[in-house]
């Protein structure tokens, strides 16, 4: 990165981030959105991931630091020492990260796509079990898998929702993605799978009228499905920026270790 490095401050409305924004303010030189390098998001995990989507549906895509000054912090960084802005985004350890495409058709035959960062999942919208087929890259290996739902992970997503539906965790830069079934009553057995990123996932859902089923893209709920297919995108890349020693990936990889 050069020396005159633009940056932009994207402040979340909580009471936190706000009452961090004027030491924020006085500590650096912040240019327009526009006209920025680098992107640094104050506030928790949900707003960071909002900032990201934003940038993704804009096709306006650079690389956030966020800072931590919100609920849920795993994506972020330490807000210790605001003074010092600058000079931590120009040494920050840059992460890539390939969010999920969703393609949806719903009962009524809309279709609707949205992206996923953390992961997709497909949840039943009533008390009757959701009844899914799964499909990998055309073929069909699971006739029905019923249950309260299921979910793609992302590596970035696979300590979220994926962790405690006791999905793996998967390291970034594994290229893989993490297929695991949110309370499945048949097969009671399976545990989900790890595939290539490469892989194209499609489910469809099967008695959809009497069994209705959404799907979830991070926060963006689509009701009332019969399809999805799922890809990791080739163009939208996004990085996120990390002090040194407090990578995602060391994160990742100390989830694994908890106890």
């Amino acid at each position: 990165m050069s020396d005159e490095l633009k940056l932009a401050l994207i402040l979340s409305d909580s009471e936190k981030a706000q009452a961090g924004a004027s030491r924020l303010r006085r500590a650096h030189d912040w240019v327009e959105p526009d006209e920025a390098d680098v992107f640094v998001v104050v506030g928790g995990d949900g707003f960071l991931l909002y900032v990201l989507h934003e940038m993704i549906d804009r096709g306006v895509v650079k690389p956030a630091y966020g800072l931590h000054l919100g609920t849920v912090g795993f994506l972020m960084n330490s807000s210790h020492d605001a003074t010092s802005i600058a000079s931590k985004v120009r040494n920050a350890h840059r992460v890539s990260v390939r969010p999920l495409e969703m393609h949806a058709t719903t009962q009524s035959g809309e279709q609707i796509c949205h992206h996923a960062i953390n992961e997709v999942s497909l949840l039943r919208e009533t008390r009757q079990t959701a009844k899914l087929e799964v499909i990998i890259n055309g073929r069909v290996r699971m006739t029905e898998l019923a249950g309260d739902g299921v979910l793609v992970a992302t590596p970035a997503g696979s300590t979220a929702y994926n962790l405690s539906a006791n999905g793996p965790i998967l390291p970034l830069g594994s290229g893989m993605l993490a297929l695991t079934p949110i309370s499945p009553f048949r097969p009671r057995r399976w545990r989900g799978a790890i595939l290539p990123d490469s892989a194209e996932v499609e489910f469809r859902v099967r008695e959809s009228a009497k069994r209705p089923v959404a799907a979830v893209a991070d926060q963006k709920e689509v009701r009332d499905i019969r399809h999805v297919r799922i890809k990791a995108s080739r163009e939208k890349e996004l990085t996120l920026l990390f002090d040194p020693g407090a990578s995602l990936e060391e994160r990742i990889f100390s989830e694994q270790f908890q106890v």
